[in-house]
């Protein structure tokens, strides 16, 4: 049996996991209670809210095609209802418009089926971790996407939030993809205290993900990619 005693401990960890194929479901909910989690399991979107009615989760794993709506819906609901969950796309859809209407909404992962971990636990350990997992096809479309943009200008950093040299700092090192341990690592700071600096920068750039943060930042020219 996997164990999570080398993360966050198995009790405080909550998933909602949502998918419409049976077979699929059953496999997941398997891998993730075997591994300590405690699973909330839905197959259509108003499952899926009754689900969330039961109280905040740390991490919704979500399919986008429900049978009675859409997954898009459910990431919204959840980010505007409970800001710290961590929320992870499972989807057979790898088009522009499901991949980043997922991430603007709030997913900070995002799996095909097609091309799907071994272990989800693990997974889903990263993902509580601070990591983003996200499939190769999918990282290099939103690499080439970004490509694409015109360059802005060069001008001054705006910096209107007022972050601080070191909230900058951090920044960057959601921008890589780093863990919160990595991020206190590389600046020589407590673990403890790196949360406490993302909240402030979420406070500061008025937004509540890691992926509105970066896009932020980036916009103000605070960090580049």
């Amino acid at each position: 049996m996997n164990s999570l005693s080398d993360g966050p401990k198995a009790e405080a960890i909550t998933v909602v996991l949502v998918e419409d194929d049976a077979p699929t479901l059953w496999r997941l909910q398997d891998a993730l209670a075997k591994a300590g989690y405690q699973v909330r399991a839905a197959g259509t979107l108003a499952e899926a809210r009754a689900c969330l009615a039961q109280g905040a989760p740390k991490v919704l794993l979500t399919d986008l095609q429900l049978p009675d709506g859409h997954g898009v819906d459910l990431i919204r609901e959840t980010r505007r209802r409970f800001p710290d969950t961590e929320i992870m796309v499972i989807s057979i859809l790898g088009d522009e418009e499901s991949v980043i209407s997922a991430i603007t909404v709030g997913a900070t992962g995002y799996l095909l089926k097609d091309a799907f971990p071994t272990d989800i636990a693990a997974t889903v350990r990263d993902l509580v971790a601070g990591h983003s997992p996200i499939s190769a096809s999918i990282a290099r479309f939103i690499v080439r996407r970004t490509q694409s943009t015109p360059e802005p200008p060069p001008g001054p950093v705006l910096n209107t939030a007022k972050l601080t040299p070191r909230e900058i700092d951090i920044l960057w090192g959601i921008a890589k993809g780093f863990s919160y341990a990595e991020i206190a690592s590389h600046l020589g700071l407590s673990r403890q205290t790196v949360p406490g600096h993302i909240k402030s920068i979420y406070r500061k750039l008025e937004v509540h993900t890691r992926g509105e943060a970066v896009f932020e930042a980036v916009q103000q020219g605070l960090i580049k990619l």
